[in-house]
């Protein structure tokens, strides 16, 4: 696909920290639908070039990416994992695993921009209706972008929520306040996790525009600086009798939702140490001087520097090996859910997020290392990809991740029930 609109989106006014932000408008014309894995890594590459363009820039001004996302989505690829039975391609989640490592080698904010987009496609497929289904799925794959109104600030640990929802004579109501609202900010519909009258946990559809939903771009985090992961607050947000999921069938008891969005998470980082690695190797070729031990007319001739990188190249390939063996093993596992599947999908996710997570703070470190001072000046800007990978990286502690791989292999306990693991 050529990646150009057939008609111009309506444009949208820019953002500043800490503004409330209007709705985003929806496309004027539906998105491209892909049909295979291979188109969905194809376009992805294409789209990679081009957010690599800016990404520095963008980072630099909290320039928040509008433009790039309106191409992203009409892309066709935030539409990949829908089912086949209602129009999508249902790729393999390890496809799923290489589009993200893709895209977040180019820009690691724009491509976490949808990764709770394709939590909530689990969860539509796992617990929604067919009336759920037809709607949501086909209002997907025309276009529409799904954010995230998930975790709370104030709570005890990632799993307490106070966000109510109640009946009314015309539906629900849903109020409450949210934070690390990734995706929200730029979504046509906003999925809310709330508790209902019997603390099961629900997920909410509203509209963006919804009156009582307000999204403010208050994130102020040192990297991943363009997710616009704020806060979300809720009024009294009318919710339809139809947009309410029964989440709590996948959030309450083993399911394979939670090992898909940590498997997004792990394929961000493994992008990002890809794109160390790269920005590392072009420093070291064309602008970095070799140190004067070594003899050498040009860096790249450093024997060190050469060793350096074939570990770090080492260390990636065997991450995305177990970025694919991972998303191999929850594709058998949502063909096969049992107790035991999910075990064994939970543990590989959590196997491939340690290396993933080393090797994006790995190759963030070596980046200077290798490319010398003069690649701490400001207008390089590279900075950004140790302060992407650091603040990435602290989704679900990986030290915790060491434990239940223990726990699993040398005694026999299977992983928590939650979706952190």
């Amino acid at each position: 696909m050529k990646l150009v609109h057939s008609e111009p989106l309506a444009t949208v006014a820019p953002v500043f920290a800490g503004e409330a932000a209007a709705a985003a408008p929806r496309p004027a014309v539906p998105a491209h639908r892909i049909r295979s894995d291979e188109e969905a890594i194809d376009v992805a590459e294409k789209l990679a070039v081009r957010f690599a363009e800016e990404a520095g820039e963008r980072d630099r001004e909290r320039r928040l990416p509008i433009e790039e996302l309106d191409l992203f989505s009409q892309s066709g690829l935030w539409g990949i994992t829908v089912p086949k039975a209602y129009g999508g391609a249902q790729v393999s989640q390890a496809t799923l695993a290489k589009v993200f490592a893709i895209l977040a080698a180019a820009d690691a904010s724009i491509a976490q921009i949808p990764q709770n987009h394709f939590e909530i496609v689990d969860v539509i497929r796992s617990t929604g209706s067919e009336a759920q289904k037809r709607e949501l799925f086909g209002a997907i794959l025309s276009g529409l972008r799904l954010g995230n109104a998930f975790s709370e600030f104030h709570g005890k640990n990632v799993e307490t929520f106070e966000t109510r929802i109640v009946k009314t004579s015309a539906g629900y109501s849903v109020s409450g306040r949210k934070f690390y609202s990734t995706g929200a900010l730029f979504a046509h519909l906003v999925p809310i996790v709330a508790l209902d009258e019997d603390n099961h946990v629900v997920v909410a559809i509203a509209d963006r525009e919804s009156k009582g939903l307000t999204v403010v771009n208050d994130w102020s985090a040192f990297g991943q600086r363009t997710t616009a992961s704020g806060t979300v607050t809720l009024d009294n947000v009318h919710i339809p009798t139809e947009r309410v999921l029964p989440a709590h069938i996948v959030y309450e008891q083993q399911s394979a939702v939670g090992p898909q969005s940590q498997l997004i998470h792990a394929a961000i980082d493994a992008g990002i140490g890809r794109g160390a690695i790269a920005l590392a190797i072009d420093f070291v070729r064309t602008k970095a001087r070799p140190w004067i031990d070594s003899g050498r007319e040009h860096a790249h001739e450093d024997p060190y520097t050469i060793a350096a990188i074939g570990d770090l190249k080492i260390r990636l390939h065997a991450a995305e090996a177990l970025l694919e063996r991972a998303g191999r093993q929850l594709d058998a596992t949502i063909a096969e859910t049992t107790e035991e599947t999910i075990a064994l999908a939970k543990i590989a996710v959590a196997e491939a997020k340690v290396l993933s997570t080393d090797i994006a703070i790995l190759a963030a470190n070596k980046l200077f290392e290798l490319a010398g001072t003069r690649s701490t000046l400001g207008r390089h800007n590279l900075d950004r990809i140790w302060r992407d990978a650091r603040t990435h990286t602290l989704h679900d502690p990986v030290r915790w991740k060491y434990h239940a791989i223990g726990q699993f292999y040398l005694n026999g306990v299977k992983p928590p029930l939650h979706s952190w693991i």
